[in-house]
């Protein structure tokens, strides 16, 4: 087997395929949405080569820049909100508490559930006449607290937050979870023998150790935020007045509602380019020789 896989034909023949696969997936589709976006192109017929015009213009759209700002903030909730959650779950669970495995489930259980319904559950628990939230709050006496969250912009983008980071906290809790379980026992037997408590063995120890897990959780992370649409989508539609306006619903909107093919390919290679450079920043962060 050591002689068969040594061989450099063999390991090509192995790799081919999902090379191939790859390729037409990932890498094919990216160059031609990247020619598409030098492109004034409607969709139909020949498209018109404009340079770079594009680009220039997305950068002075006033809307384009609010839906990055948009993605940045969710990058931020994800990062500063749902990413401690889930490490404080993780580090708890992986304590040996009672009812592990059950706990585990749970958590997990909306990580299965269809993006698309989770929209849905959360619209209904957001109506201004009969959502659980504002019968909620009329129940506890805070009838002046009640709106309609989805409907106005100085909630819609939190009300919007919310259900993101609840459907994938227990995502990466459970990657940070098999990265706790992963450290070894007798590191933290000498942590207790030397007197450390709960709280220090997390900090000083199971944290550091767990750090390619973290990174990679971190990546996904940011990632899943800059990328998000379908919730946006089903949730608000980036309304009201694009206040929760996302690069990818922006695009989706530029493509098939105004036939932009080629604006709506300059945000898309922006996402692109934009997920790639954090990527390669998260991964400069977390170097170590």
């Amino acid at each position: 087997m050591n002689s068969v896989f040594s061989n450099k034909g063999t390991i090509a023949v192995f790799v081919l395929p999902t090379l191939i696969l790859f390729c037409g997936i990932v890498l094919i589709p990216i160059f031609v949405s990247s020619y598409y976006s030098l492109l004034d192109w409607n969709g139909v017929g020949r498209g018109t080569f404009i340079g770079l015009d594009n680009y220039v213009e997305m950068f002075k759209d006033t809307r384009v820049l609010n839906s990055i700002k948009n993605s940045l903030l969710f990058a931020g909730a994800s990062v500063f909100i749902q990413l401690p959650i889930s490490l404080v779950l993780a580090l708890i669970l992986a304590s040996n508490v009672k009812g592990e495995g059950f706990y585990r489930t749970v958590y997990f259980i909306p990580v299965l559930i269809s993006t698309v319904v989770i929209a849905q559950l959360w619209s209904k628990i957001y109506n201004a006449d009969y959502g659980l939230l504002n019968v909620l709050l009329q129940s506890i006496g805070l009838s002046s607290l009640a709106q309609d969250w989805l409907g106005q912009k100085d909630t819609a983008l939190e009300a919007s937050f919310i259900p993101t980071l609840w459907q994938y906290v227990g995502y990466h809790m459970l990657l940070m979870y098999a990265g706790a379980k992963s450290v070894s026992q007798d590191v933290l037997e000498a942590a207790r023998m030397d007197g450390a408590s709960r709280l220090r063995t997390a900090w000083s120890i199971m944290i550091p150790l767990m750090k390619p897990i973290l990174k990679v959780s971190l990546v996904f992370s940011v990632i899943g935020a800059f990328k998000v649409f379908d919730l946006i989508y089903v949730l608000t539609g980036g309304g009201p007045f694009y206040t929760t306006e996302v690069p990818s619903t922006l695009m989706y909107a530029t493509i098939f509602d105004t036939f932009r093919y080629g604006y709506g390919s300059a945000i898309s290679v922006f996402i692109i380019v934009e997920c790639l450079v954090c990527t390669i920043l998260i991964n400069s962060l977390f170097k170590t020789e």
